[in-house]
């Protein structure tokens, strides 16, 4: 694949995407990159803002199984899963495996944060190693496999927060907001009217491969390198070099996953721009949902209402000086 079909790919599946979808561009982009980079990706935002329609619609114009879980209280990690059944045919009992629904391509773990830790666990082997094992055997899932979860960030009564070994799992953080009020009039008149869509398949998993591949390829000067190892080594407290927010707010900065999204993400970006190299612009324009969730912030911080965001953008100006 060439960087101009790359290019022309990406073009595509946005505009695919926009006839059902408003607005919500920088959302659009930010999966569009886990997609290609082959990460997951956890999405916060209120209720009705259309985090299932986006992702249900991506992998349908990508020609890819999707399946939707609803996080509850209740659900056993079997019933993600999958389980072993009892049989009989022609007077003989035995077992098989019934596949659960993490076995596609696409899952959306919608209010992820709902379930209970040993139900959340459930998907960080298929997350981290595309599998999944039951009963002592081991179940490849389908390739690509991709996990977008959902939480809502207001409703936290009841719930199990992530643990920061799942969070730093996902390759990016992603945060959708209120649409504007123009957007909003282009929302109401095509849901509330006879308006149908009718998505089309513009690539699929093999192009998606090779979209991947090439952006493997892209070259990264060690100037880069350097830059996105400061941004890492700078969100740590431990790090003498860091700032006095770092200092005073956060418990623990960016694992090396963190470096590994943010060089990742923008060999992605430097694609989508028409360049087969990567730039600082690049790094800076992914750092916010590459490192937002891989920051633990400090009891001050929290009482200070004082934003992964904030802390990021901070380092982002102190290492420009």
């Amino acid at each position: 694949m060439t960087p101009e079909k790359f290019q022309e790919n990406f073009r595509l599946i946005k505009e695919e995407v926009g006839k059902i979808l408003v607005g919500q561009e920088d959302v659009l982009m930010g999966l569009m990159i886990c997609l290609i980079a082959r990460g997951h990706a956890l999405i916060e935002g209120l209720p009705g803002l259309g985090k299932t329609l986006m992702v249900r619609s991506l992998a349908q114009v990508l020609d890819l199984g999707f399946s939707r879980i609803q996080f509850t209280p209740d659900l056993m990690p079997a019933d993600i899963t999958g389980t072993m059944v009892l049989e009989e045919e022609s007077g003989r009992r035995s077992f098989r495996f019934q596949e659960g629904p993490v076995f596609a391509n696409v899952i959306l773990a919608d209010e992820i944060n709902r379930a209970t830790p040993k139900t959340q666990s459930a998907l960080l082997e298929a997350m981290q190693e595309g599998q999944v094992t039951i009963a002592r055997k081991t179940y490849q899932l389908p390739q690509p496999f991709y996990v977008f979860a959902t939480q809502n960030p207001i409703e936290m009564e009841g719930t199990y927060p992530l643990p920061e070994a799942q969070l730093d799992r996902f390759f990016f953080k992603i945060l959708i907001g209120y649409p504007q009020d123009f957007e909003m009039v282009e929302v109401l008149s095509r849901t509330t009217s006879v308006y149908q869509p009718d998505l089309r398949k513009v690539i699929d998993g093999s192009e998606l491969w090779e979209m991947t591949s090439l952006a493997r390829e892209v070259p990264v000067s060690r100037t880069v390198y350097e830059y996105v190892i400061n941004i890492v080594e700078s969100t740590r407290p431990q790090n003498p070099k860091s700032g006095e927010m770092v200092w005073r707010f956060v418990r623990y900065g960016s694992s090396p996953r963190g470096a590994q999204a943010l060089i990742l993400a923008a060999k992605v970006r430097a694609l989508e721009k028409g360049r087969f190299n990567v730039s600082l612009e690049d790094v800076q324009a992914v750092c916010l949902p590459a490192l937002r969730h891989r920051l633990i912030l400090n009891f001050e911080a929290q009482a200070e209402g004082i934003s992964p965001d904030l802390l990021i953008e901070d380092v982002l100006k102190r290492i420009a000086q």
